[in-house]
């Protein structure tokens, strides 16, 4: 229960993180948007690792996508962090593709069994 909790927190914060510079593009190259789905995805896959507990991992999504969510919509100022462009609905979706992908993934401890059959 505990590891759950922290995978959700730490799935806030990378979330956040990952919302907040997707959009920065330094000549423009997606630098940002490169490095947000990166460190979420390594922060999935070590948890996945680590752990070895699907539920983790999927904690850890609510808390990327949660952020993603509540970022996406209009501020108390009016301001929107993830606008309707382009590249927003691809970080959107991308963030959305690697969590699912990552959650599914097989384990590899149960393969290793059946390959030893």
């Amino acid at each position: 229960m505990i590891t759950w909790l922290m995978a959700l927190l730490l799935g806030i914060v990378f979330g956040t993180a990952g919302t907040i510079t997707y959009s920065s593009m330094p000549a423009g190259i997606p630098i940002g948007f490169v490095v947000g789905i990166v460190g979420c995805a390594a922060l999935l896959v070590a948890l996945r690792m680590i752990t070895e507990d699907r539920f983790a991992v999927v904690a850890a999504g609510v808390g990327m996508l949660g952020a993603l969510v509540v970022l996406s919509g209009r501020g108390p100022g009016g301001s929107i962090v993830v606008p309707d462009s382009i590249l927003g609905i691809v970080w959107s979706l991308g963030l959305t593709a690697v969590v699912v992908a990552i959650a599914a993934w097989p384990s590899a401890s149960k393969l290793r069994a059946l390959n030893a059959k």
